[in-house]
């Protein structure tokens, strides 16, 4: 993956800028940690946590149509969490006091982001391209025989109705 010296002085560096994060988290968008700076969070958790959060945000954007997802911003009594697209095969996740300047968190979060996009985008391989899929269509639907059972009848007698396939026409005098 990316060179994870590279990304760690990202964060150390983004969290000089914004004295109010308490914590920083690059990681793939399947959820393994790529480079982290967060004292007292378990970043192994924080990354499954911030994948599945994104797979969520990802559906409900596309859902409603609002386009590609971003950021994503949670906020509890404490703090917040923010998550900010960094590319194709990375996210960052910033955790930040109540305190924090918002506006501040999104600017540098996205700068970040776009950064830390740039190092992880550039050493990931290419995607291999996908298999080539045969078209398959759909076996025909066939009609199955109608059972009917009354408990006063005794045994189980079947009944086939057979359906016409050409259309109806009527004429109107």
């Amino acid at each position: 993956m990316a060179d994870q010296p590279a990304l760690l002085e990202e964060l150390h560096r983004l969290r000089a800028r914004v004295p109010q994060l308490t914590g920083a988290l690059a990681a793939s968008v399947d959820g393994l940690v790529l480079a982290h700076d967060t004292p007292g969070v378990e970043p192994e958790g924080l990354a499954a946590l911030t994948a599945a959060a994104l797979g969520v945000a990802i559906r409900t954007t596309d859902a409603t149509g609002r386009g590609e997802l971003r950021e994503l911003l949670l906020r509890g009594h404490l703090g917040y969490v923010a998550t900010y697209a960094a590319g194709a095969h990375a996210v960052l996740t910033l955790l930040a006091q109540d305190r924090v300047n918002v506006g501040r968190l999104h600017l540098e979060g996205r700068r970040a982001g776009a950064r830390i996009g740039e190092l992880v985008d550039t050493a990931a391989p290419a995607p291999a391209p996908a298999p080539a899929r045969p078209a398959v269509r759909p076996a025909p639907r066939t009609r199955t025989a109608r059972t009917t059972a009354s408990p006063a009848a005794g045994p189980t007698t079947t009944t086939t109705t057979p359906r016409s396939t050409t259309p109806r026409t009527t004429t109107e005098s």
